[in-house]
């Protein structure tokens, strides 16, 4: 009886070492050419984001939401995607000059375009 208890501990003892093992990682499959990637089938952001205001030139400012709606109407683009690409290009149109805002902070209220990107 002692002999059986003995040859348990030693199998029990060599078992938790194999389980705590890392399991061996699978080498990665070969990567074959890389397909080159496509360009947007839109244009860059910034663009697209004076186009809306421009044509959608509402008396006291194009919104966030309808800049979206424009966007999505108008170009093959995914809004859900670019809204933070949108509203980046919105802050930084604001920084620059090109776009005034007439409400709001951030990216939130209401957007024209400025005196001077309306003359050229």
């Amino acid at each position: 009886m002692a002999d059986s208890a003995a040859t348990q501990v030693p199998a029990a003892a060599a078992a938790a070492p194999a389980a705590t093992a890392k399991s061996p990682k699978k080498p990665k499959a070969a990567a074959g050419p890389k397909k080159p990637k496509q360009p947007a089938a839109h244009p860059p952001v910034n663009e697209m984001l004076l186009a809306a205001v421009k044509a959608l030139n509402e008396r006291n400012g194009s919104s966030l939401q309808a800049i979206k709606k424009y966007v999505a109407a108008n170009y093959k683009a995914d809004v859900t995607k670019l809204a933070t690409f949108l509203k980046k290009a919105l802050k930084a149109a604001v920084a620059n000059g090109k776009l005034v805002q007439t409400k709001g902070t951030g990216a939130s209220g209401s957007f024209k375009l400025s005196a001077a990107a309306k003359k050229p």
